[in-house]
């Protein structure tokens, strides 16, 4: 490793479902997409996938019941297994949720799929900033629990949303290919054409992220930051229908995935504020336990992606991070090596330090063995919680150790120091 200064289902017939992959796609012409908002269902057939809110179902019904729909047959004879997803409620959660599903659907074709929506602690609290709050499952606790109870098959989030350490039982099981990862600066409509470096002197910027304030108030002095709480939907209203705000940061992922593209004035580069460990990706978390649902969503993991982010998740969980502290990272995978930045501030960002390391990782495509025993999922085989046993574990073990090593590095320049005043200073405003 070389350091580059820089201080700045039951079973799934998996058989089955490849023969669907290799043979074509005549079952996906069919009509296989169903939404339902009620409760549990004793109907007939089912196809596709379906909703259900778990706020308005009878949990302990619904988990009784799930035994005798693992598997109902379709119209054709043939056994359909229902595989349940869980997710929160927002619409953006749900539209990453249905992008998973559809990527399942698409590889296992003969699978039912039912989205559960539910509500989860970070909805619920609207008038706090997350770095306040203290809870460090704010997204993902909920999720967890139907997770536990049998009451969900999986669930999907926004990796940055996961704690580096797993609650025991649980894995990611994929890590899809990362959307843009960098923040984006949406400003209010009066304000058009400008970019944060020409607003006005005292404009006020919203964010509730201390690692986007704290990199911002050092590069953008002349600005003022806020914080701005709730999804996607409502900063946006909070900015457009008041005059509280010239601009707000939210992550360019987003953004895109709602199709609000063209609501991003200006991309963050890493010059000037670098993105959260995780961002951008989507991550499936599984039962450990569960070595049938566990190989059936490890198709979907992009190798780049996995090791970028065993990487950032390493750094972050050596310097003992989270949202209350401002740490930031900038990865990349160019020419078989991975490179890794990573930064840690002090509230105003008056104070920082930043460092940037790689390592090769040559093996990152190759499959563990050509054997297919050694192909075989192995669930206790986790790195910082993400098992994927078909990318190379030399090239995870090297991404690991990457990230464990730029944290010690930081360390060793005084990083404890930064973060404990920073945390200190967060919990007494």
């Amino acid at each position: 490793m070389r350091r580059t200064s820089s201080c700045e289902l039951t079973s799934v017939n998996m058989a089955a479902a490849q023969s669907h992959v290799s043979t074509g796609r005549a079952a996906l012409d069919q009509p296989t997409v169903r939404t339902n908002d009620v409760g549990p269902r004793n109907v007939g057939p089912r196809f596709g996938k379906q909703a259900v809110d778990s706020d308005n179902v009878d949990r302990g019904k619904r988990t009784a019941d799930m035994s005798e729909e693992k598997s109902s047959p379709d119209g054709n004879g043939k056994v359909s297994r229902l595989i349940r997803i869980g997710t929160r409620k927002s619409q953006l959660a749900r539209i990453q949720t249905d992008s998973v599903a559809d990527k399942l659907k698409e590889l296992y074709p003969d699978i039912t799929l039912e989205i559960v929506g539910m509500s989860t602690t970070g909805d619920k609290i609207l008038d706090t900033a997350l770095s306040k709050i203290g809870e460090k499952s704010l997204f993902t606790k909920e999720l967890e629990n139907a997770l536990e109870k049998n009451e969900v098959d999986l669930v999907v989030h926004s990796l940055k949303d996961l704690p580096t350490t797993l609650p025991p039982g649980f894995t990611i099981g994929a890590v899809l290919k990362r959307e843009n990862p960098h923040d984006a600066v949406v400003l209010h409509p009066q304000n058009a054409g400008k970019t944060l470096e020409t607003l006005p002197e005292n404009s006020v910027i919203g964010t509730s992220s201390l690692r986007r304030a704290a990199q911002l108030k050092k590069r953008f002095p002349h600005l003022e930051f806020k914080d701005i709480r709730g999804n996607l939907n409502t900063r946006l209203k909070k900015l457009d229908e008041k005059a509280d705000f010239a601009a707000i940061i939210l992550a360019a992922a987003g953004l895109k995935r709602m199709g609000w593209e063209n609501r991003i004035s200006q991309i963050l580069e890493p010059e000037d504020c670098m993105y959260a460990v995780g961002q951008g990706a989507l991550a499936v978390e599984v039962r450990a336990r569960d070595i049938d649902i566990l190989e059936m969503v490890s198709v979907l993991h992009d190798s780049d992606t996995v090791l970028r982010c065993i990487a950032e998740r390493a750094f972050l969980k050596r310097l003992e991070g989270g949202c209350s502290v401002p740490v930031a990272v900038n990865t990349e995978v160019k020419d078989s090596q991975l490179y890794l930045t990573g930064a840690v501030y002090s509230l105003d960002g008056s104070d920082s330090l930043k460092e940037t390391m790689q390592t090769s990782v040559a093996a990152a495509a190759a499959v563990a063995a050509a054997d297919k025993s050694s192909e075989e999922v192995d669930e206790r085989v986790q790195r910082v919680g993400v098992t994927a046993s078909k990318i190379s574990g030399e090239a995870q073990d090297r991404a690991e150790r990457l990230g464990v090593d730029l944290a010690n590095l930081l360390l060793s320049k005084g990083a404890k120091e930064i973060l404990t005043v920073a945390r200190q200073l967060n919990d007494a405003r």
